[in-house]
């Protein structure tokens, strides 16, 4: 074969990857979302990937793959070729599941496509709780041990971190935690009186709250809250919490690495203008949450960071199943 018919063969070919890589998305892609149906993570992730799938030019089949606090979904996508046709869509739990034992991965094996939003944990009860605001709680929790059921998504949700606090600032509760599969499960277990109270995130408890469906306790920030203006901070009932606050979950869609870089630019910047649509804005503001939009080196830095803080605070409360430092995540 002449080098000249080579040459044109392999020309022909590179050109062809280029076309290839140039025409992403030619099927459809996994968007696999790591909790369960109603919840936070499922309602930030079916509410953006609409816009995201405009600017794309493709089509996201979603699926809820629930399980293991989410180390089923998470384990699932890294185990997937790394082509960007299967999508992590998760919150903060991988972060934590190496401390906490549940697994030797988290996100340092995914490149980060976009951290969309973050949230601000909140404390509802069930109205027919026996009291109405923190301090209320603590007097019940103390004159009856052990009667207070609590919700929980497992080691590493929101539920668990905020108990943390509560049990470093508090003391140990003597409280009976319920687990379930995500917050959209617990909250509806909340409303039909199977638990007394439930650290949430504020979006996905706010419009239940608002229908008065169930009662704020306590918001776990430092500053007022906008959307529920007339519910206290928890720093109100006790400054101990000014500590570890402000503090909250985010929200973010993520790809295996070795992922193409087109591929990952290609898909950052769908999600950023999925992310920057008015209508997906609209909604995370009415549900209090704080938009983000980050990808690529902030986006990694601010995953560092967050598992820094959460990590001790999880092995100073006396959680954490191996200390910080064997993953090398140095105290911040």
């Amino acid at each position: 074969m002449s080098r000249k018919l080579i040459g044109a063969i392999v020309a022909f070919g590179l050109s062809t990857t280029g076309v290839m890589a140039q025409e992403y998305p030619t099927k459809e892609i996994q968007g696999i979302i790591q909790w369960g149906a109603g919840g936070s993570t499922d309602t930030v992730m079916r509410s953006v990937t609409p816009h995201a799938e405009a600017a794309l030019g493709g089509t996201v089949v979603m699926q809820n793959m629930t399980g293991a606090v989410g180390a089923i979904a998470l384990n699932h996508v890294a185990g997937a070729k790394a082509d960007g046709y299967t999508l992590l869509m998760g919150a903060e739990n991988p972060l934590l599941y190496k401390i906490m034992g549940l697994g030797d991965k988290d996100y340092s094996e995914f490149t980060p496509i976009n951290i969309l939003a973050r949230g601000t944990p909140i404390l509802v009860a069930n109205n027919d709780a026996p009291f109405d605001d923190y301090a209320g709680m603590m007097d019940y929790i103390a004159k009856n041990p052990g009667a207070l059921r609590i919700g929980s998504t497992g080691p590493g949700g929101v539920p668990s971190v905020v108990t943390a606090m509560m049990n470093t600032v508090e003391g140990k509760l003597d409280v009976i935690a319920v687990p379930y599969d995500g917050d959209g499960p617990a909250l509806t277990a909340l409303q039909g009186g199977a638990i007394d109270v439930m650290p949430a995130v504020l979006g996905a408890a706010i419009e239940s709250i608002r229908a008065g469906a169930m009662k704020p306790i306590a918001i776990f920030d430092v500053e007022q809250n906008a959307k529920l203006p007339d519910v206290p901070l928890v720093t109100s009932f006790n400054d101990g919490y000014s500590t570890y606050l402000p503090w909250g979950p985010f929200f973010g869609v993520f790809t295996p690495n070795g992922t193409p870089d087109d591929v990952v630019a290609k898909l950052s910047a769908a999600y950023t203008e999925g992310a920057a649509h008015p209508d997906f804005i609209e909604l995370m503001d009415n549900r209090g949450f704080t938009m983000m939009g980050i990808s690529g080196a902030e986006a990694t830095d601010f995953l560092s960071k967050w598992q820094q803080g959460t990590a001790w605070l999880l092995q100073d409360a006396g959680l954490a199943k191996t200390s910080p430092e064997e993953f090398g995540i140095a105290r911040p």
